[in-house]
């Protein structure tokens, strides 16, 4: 079954296959993509091998039959490995298989510390530093607004903002709750209460564009295609919502298509989304230079009010509902067949 590739999902978005109910994964646009390229796909999660063999969902005129196959030669990765017993059995696939973006989740800071090895990007990079009180105080004296998050999470998750007001006053942002003004004694006393023993960074805050008064980033989808090059399948806006900081869909944001944010800031859109391509694709490649086989991710990018380009994080998993809520179907369509793209090429050689 030299045409095989497998597809790595969670084991409750495998179990939903059969039931239509798989969250965020369009597993109908994995099978169509699969029918045009001429591939078989094997659904399958995060199991202890039998030998070189698992159990799976093989896809065949339209239909899923629950069989145990040889493990494919080549898996696209899309389920999380943090517990140490999933991440032991995705390390025994890898030794029969080629699993791209097998981690796909990192650390913000090391991430960070990779980017700025390289002179050419370091001007996209927010001063980034990891969290201790010294920093902490250090930040204080040096931004007017900057960030402490946790170096290993997602949908902004446990992010604390801190702005500068008058009389050495701090307004503080955190999750839903309503900004508050604090002193500088309490808004130390209040982080360290959130963070605990936990692992944070602290990242200067960009002064982002606006759009109706409200700041947005892009998420930015670069995934390597034919011959295993990088290429950008799509960008889309995320805006915060009324009187908050993140833009996390997940946290209120509203998607937006970037050349319409764009044209809102009094930016040119398309010499705009040129810059954010370059960019894009010159950070994939440093990041798939240094971390192994890494092929589909999605970038946060910021521009800030004078349309310079600072890069935010990235994502090992890219859900691409931005694309789906904007009904930029073509591009979400691209979306999953890029990776697809990129499995028949290792597959061929």
């Amino acid at each position: 079954m030299r045409n095989v590739v497998g597809i790595l999902l969670d084991r409750k978005t495998y179990a939903g296959i059969q039931r239509k109910q798989t969250g965020y994964e369009q597993i109908d646009l994995y099978n169509r993509v699969a029918e045009t390229l001429g591939i078989k796909l094997f659904y399958m999660y995060l199991q202890q091998p039998k030998g070189n063999t698992v159990i799976g969902l093989y896809v065949e005129n339209d239909t899923y039959r629950l069989t145990r196959l040889p493990i494919p030669k080549v898996i696209h990765n899309r389920a999380m490995s943090l517990k140490p017993d999933l991440h032991t059995r995705l390390k025994r696939l890898a030794r029969s298989s080629l699993i791209f973006n097998r981690q796909n989740r990192y650390d913000k800071l090391r991430i960070h510390k990779l980017l700025h090895t390289k002179m050419s990007l370091r001007k996209h990079l927010p001063v980034t530093l990891a969290y201790t009180r010294t920093h902490l105080l250090e930040a204080m004296e040096r931004f007017p607004a900057f960030f402490v998050k946790p170096t290993n999470s997602s949908i902004g998750q446990g992010i604390i903002k801190l702005s500068k007001e008058a009389d050495d006053t701090w307004r503080l942002f955190w999750s839903k709750s309503q900004p508050r003004l604090v002193s500088k004694e309490k808004a130390l006393a209040y982080i360290q209460e959130k963070i605990g023993k936990q692992s944070y960074l602290i990242q200067q805050a960009i002064p982002l564009a606006t759009y109706e008064n409200r700041p947005y980033d892009l998420r930015v989808s670069v995934q390597r295609g034919e011959k295993g090059k990088w290429q950008v399948s799509g960008i889309a806006g995320k805006v915060a919502a009324p009187g908050r900081k993140v833009t996390n869909l997940a946290k209120g944001g509203e998607a937006r298509r970037c050349e319409e944010l764009f044209a809102g800031s009094g930016f040119q859109p398309e010499d705009m989304k040129a810059e954010i391509e370059k960019v894009s694709l010159r950070i994939a490649e440093i990041l798939g230079a240094r971390l192994p086989i890494l092929a589909d991710v999605g970038l946060d990018l910021g521009v800030d009010q004078t349309g310079h380009i600072w890069f935010i994080e990235v994502n090992g998993r890219d859900q691409r509902y931005e694309f789906k809520k904007l009904k930029m179907d073509e591009t979400y369509y691209r979306t999953y067949e890029t990776p697809l793209v990129y499995a028949k090429y290792l597959l061929s050689k």
